[in-house]
């Protein structure tokens, strides 16, 4: 049994409620350089866990999923939101499952996340950083109109336009996931603001106790 606690470093990013899974090295979340999958084009385009959760569950090479009740926001909170920079689960392993991985989109991006991607599990306690990568699946506008609609209250950066969380096949792209550009600024993002530098996380791994200590 872990502990795991995933802070949010940014300045300009919320994030949305993460997603966590115990598996074999057989499995993954992603891989930098390689097409994403649809669990994770919903989740960095549309902050839609659904269907990764919804992949998750049949892939008979993970052991236990976990997901976030709330976004998790800069700890200088901009948006003065009420919500948290960090949150802590508890997940468990068996077997051959000694693998971490986790995701979570960078709200406020076209197609923005962070995440692990089969972090061995520790003996005792690792403490591990993730960057920000871009799916590659949704061109960056930067255009309130084609992101999220939390994005703006979460920031506090607000226009007239309302948002989405469909995708627009006329923005998509190749799919193939590479580190974030970041936020370049001209239209409704702005760096000042909505800006960020890695590491994206900080996630504290400890192991509590052994699955058969009861």
């Amino acid at each position: 049994i872990y502990r795991v606690t995933i802070t949010n470093l940014t300045a300009g990013q919320p994030l949305t409620p993460p997603i966590l899974a115990t598996h074999t090295s057989k499995t993954g979340f992603f891989t930098v350089g390689e097409p994403a999958s649809e669990g994770i084009r919903q989740i960095a385009e549309n902050g839609n866990g659904a269907v990764l959760l919804q992949a998750l569950g049949a892939d008979t090479q993970v052991h236990e999923v976990v997901t976030g009740a709330a976004p998790l926001v800069p700890a200088n909170n901009p948006g003065n939101t009420g919500f948290e920079s960090s949150a802590t689960f508890t997940i468990t392993a068996q077997g051959g499952a000694r693998y971490l991985s986790y995701a979570s989109m960078l709200i406020c991006t076209n197609d923005g996340f962070t995440g692990l991607d089969s972090v061995r599990l520790p003996r005792h306690k690792t403490t591990v950083y993730t960057a920000g990568y871009d799916a590659r699946t949704e061109a960056n506008t930067e255009d309130f109109a084609d992101i999220v609609p939390p994005c703006q209250g979460l920031i506090g950066v607000t226009s007239d336009d309302a948002g989405t969380g469909m995708s627009n096949p006329l923005l998509a792209e190749d799919g193939i996931v590479i580190p974030h550009p970041g936020i370049i600024g001209g239209s409704d993002l702005l760096p000042q603001a909505h800006g960020w530098s890695d590491p994206v996380t900080k996630i504290e791994i400890e192991r509590i106790r052994h699955q058969d200590d009861d």
